[in-house]
């Protein structure tokens, strides 16, 4: 997966779509991706206690990461990713995302 965690994506399908957003959290091995402040679901919770009011909660769910595309943060467009490797004396290969349309490296 191109993406990781805080990195600025938009949404391409689904109820939010157009919407950008901060990544909150990965799951690599299923490909999906919470994205905060979107796609979110409410679980109703019940009264704990006699007297207690029951509760509302909203929270980012999970969504397929082939819905979602990297923004660029130096040219603030949708891109997809590349990969440049930089090599260095004496020290292990570096490798950086790299915007396709800017050709700057991402961060």
């Amino acid at each position: 997966m191109n993406i990781k965690k805080n990195d600025k994506v938009q949404i391409l399908a689904g109820k939010d779509k157009g919407k950008t957003g901060k990544v909150l959290q990965i799951l690599q091995k299923e490909n999906r991706l919470s994205i905060e402040g979107l796609n979110l679901l409410i679980k109703h919770l019940r009264p704990q206690r006699q007297g207690e009011k029951g509760q509302r909660i909203e929270f980012p769910a999970f969504i397929n990461a082939s819905n979602v595309s990297l923004v660029c943060s130096k040219c603030g467009r949708m891109t997809r990713v590349g990969h440049k490797i930089v090599k260095t004396e004496g020290k292990k290969d570096k490798k950086f995302r790299v915007c396709k349309k800017c050709q700057e490296t991402i961060e």
